[in-house]
This record gives structure tokens, sequence and C-alpha cells, in this order.
């Protein structure tokens, strides 16, 4: 499997940047950091509600003389011994070091008694949070509400992006109709369709259904050759060894390299991958679950490789299985199961179905557990390791 997903990654290229605007980043990938031009906050203000003073001047009761709000700040220093009202957020007073909390003071009309206090108590200094030139954002970081939060408050209008990468998804197979269709005997939907692309647009990418091919050669050629103006190509169907299995015939005749062909492993062995041009071309296997486990271990890594992502590896961590399991030496057997977490461990519950189009085994499953090609039986409780598809 790693062998397999090397030759994947071996073949990936980033996507190119372009600038975007701050609004329409929202789960794009940060092409270049982006360094803080001004600092934050962009002025010393007060922390809390109170009084600013001179630290040097209390304790003692001084003379209210002035106010400091949020967007009306007190430009000019209050003179020896006075106090000024603040409020959360406000400039502090030029002359002013501290900010006695107003729970903590006692007002009797202009007057304010307050005690002792160190110099900076309750004040923001300017650029605590992030000075100018520290970085604000790295690259590689997918851009959520917390990162537009600050580089909006550091005035980034724009961002360096990754492009979306676009990925042509085709369906191959004569047996295949429309979800709006009901299907006729021997016919089946073409579910995968929608998994594809709903697993396709959570990485930030742009899916784009070409339609079904049938199980000809010449159309096959026809449409992968068409295909291959897109980014990435996904293909479902059509790459086993049958006699209308055309896809990886019709690969090669459309200039496809073929870099990956069948990989041990259950279900998803029919599994081939290449370069056509600047494409990334992966032949996923037909039936809907060897479908979506080949996406998530071959086309998962590659589509966040190619959008420049840090973080692509899911978590990969050791857990009991609630009951045996026994299988044939050869293939990497992968599980679909639900993880959950007992004090310091994880146990994992295999779903009751397990054959390649049970589809209800990719329902509410946080994990796919594996089990390795060497490994012929794994008692109750024994240890393996999952793949977990979300925290637990």
């Amino acid at each position: 499997m790693k062998e397999a997903t090397a030759k994947v990654l071996a073949q990936v290229e980033p996507m190119p940047g372009e600038t975007v605007e701050l609004e329409a980043c929202a789960g794009r990938v940060l092409a270049v950091p982006v360094v803080a031009a001004r600092p934050l906050p962009g002025f010393d203000n007060s922390a809390m509600d109170g009084y600013a003073v001179r630290a040097a001047e209390v304790p003692a009761t001084l003379p209210v003389t002035a106010v400091s709000a949020a967007g009306a700040p007190l430009c000019t220093e209050p003179p020896p011994r006075t106090a000024v009202r603040i409020y959360t957020g406000a400039v502090m007073p030029p002359g002013l070091d501290a900010v006695v909390l107003q729970e903590d003071c006692s007002r009797h009309g202009d007057e304010v008694a307050l005690p002792a206090i160190d110099a900076g108590a309750n004040v923001r200094r300017a650029g605590e949070d992030i000075a100018p030139g520290e970085l604000a954002v790295a690259a590689g970081i997918r851009l959520g509400a917390g990162e537009l939060g600050l580089l909006a408050a550091l005035g980034v209008t724009h961002c360096q992006v990754v492009r979306r990468p676009k990925v042509a998804i085709l369906a191959t197979g004569d047996e295949l109709v429309g979800v709006a269709q009901v299907p006729g005997p021997g016919q089946l939907v073409d579910s995968s369709r929608y998994a594809l692309a709903c697993a396709v647009r959570e990485l930030g990418a742009e899916p784009h259904y070409l339609g079904i091919v049938p199980d000809e050669l010449a159309a096959s050629e026809r449409a992968i050759a068409a295909a291959l103006s897109y980014d990435v190509v996904l293909t479902t169907g059509g790459v086993s060894v049958g006699d209308r299995d055309f896809v990886k015939q019709a690969f090669t005749a459309a200039g496809v390299t073929i870099e990956l062909w069948k990989v041990a492993m259950k279900p998803g062995k029919p599994l081939a991958f290449g370069r056509g041009g600047a494409a990334l071309v992966f032949g996923l296997p037909g039936n809907p679950v060897s479908s979506m486990i080949s996406f998530e271990l071959f086309v998962r890594p590659a589509l966040l490789a190619l959008t420049g992502a840090r973080q692509r590896d899911r978590a990969m961590a050791p857990v009991t299985l609630s009951a045996g399991y026994r299988k044939a030496a050869g293939r990497a057997h992968y599980l679909r199961a639900q993880v959950v977490r007992r004090g310091a461990q994880l146990h994992a519950t295999p779903h009751a179905k397990q054959g390649s189009a049970m589809q209800t085994s990719l329902v509410a499953i946080n994990a796919i557990l594996e089990i390795a090609a060497e490994t012929t039986q794994v008692e109750p409780g024994g240890t393996v390791n999952a793949l977990l598809l979300e925290a637990v």
C-alpha cells in the first residue's frame, strides 16, 4: 500500500496560485504566507471597564476628568493625579499606564477611590497579538473562520490561494442509469457519481460529472481523451479483467501512461492510475464501496497534495477489535467500522456488512480498519490499525 501510494504522489505537482477576494477564500488553501503589515491590536487599549491611571499615583482618591470609549478616544494627556473613565477596547490616554477594574473602585460623584495597581495591568499593548513582520498565516493552511477573521483584522483584502483542482467524473457501464430513472432489470443507479462528487468537494476541489459511458472501447477512449483537459479524471467501473472491461485499454489509447495497475487490497483490487498530459487519471472499481475505499486511500492524498494542503494524512491509531476476523494472506483488507473511546483506549466494531457492494457499510462509520496483507487472523480483543475519518 505504501508503495502504491508513493507511486501516485510521485506524479503530483501542486496547482498554481490565484488571487481571490478575502470573502471568497473560505475553505481555500493559502498559496503564499501572509505576514502582518500592521500591529494587532493597532493601539494600546483597555482590556476591561474601569479607570485609567498612572500606576505611580495610586492608591489614592482622584478626580475623574475625562472619558475614553471605544470609537471616542481621549487624545490628550490628562493632568497629573487624575483618573479617566475608560471602557473595554478604548484607547489608553497618553501618559496613563494601567486600568483599575471598576469593581475594585469606589466612585463618589466626580471622584473615585482607587487601590494600588501595577503598571501595565489590564492594558492590551499595540502588537501584543501580532507585530508587523510576524507570520500571520502560513502557506498550505486551509482558510477557516479563525484565519479569515485574523486576515481581515490585519487589513488583508485579497489572498493568493491555490487554484481548485477540476475533477472530471466518468461512469462506465451499460447497466448504469441516472438517479431520476427507475432501474429496469439488471440496471443500477450511478450512485458513485454523487458519493465521489461529495468527497471531491469536501477536499476543496471542483467535481464535473461527464456522464455515463457505454461498455465500448471506442466510446471509452473518446470520453477519456476529452476528460484529459481536467486536472484529475476519475472513472468508475471497467478496470477489471472481464471481456467488457475496456478502461485500461482506453487509457492507453487516449495517451495515458499507466503507473499503477491493481493493488493487493480488498475491497478495491481493480485500480488503475496514470498520467495523461497534465491530468492525473484514476480508474476506480465499479462497486460503490470499492470505489470509495480506493478514493480514500489514493485519490484523497493526491487531491490534497495538488492543493498544497499541509494536513494531508488522516490520523491512524491502534484500536481493539470487538470481534475476531479471518482472511487469507496476500491482500490487505479494509473494514468499515465504528470506533469509540473507552478511557484511554479505542474500541472498534466492524460494520456487519463488509461486501464491496454493501453501500450501507459506508453510513454511520467513523473509521476504516486495516488488516495487514500478511495477517490471517485477529482474535477478539486483538489490535489493528484504524484510519480515523473523524476525531474520536
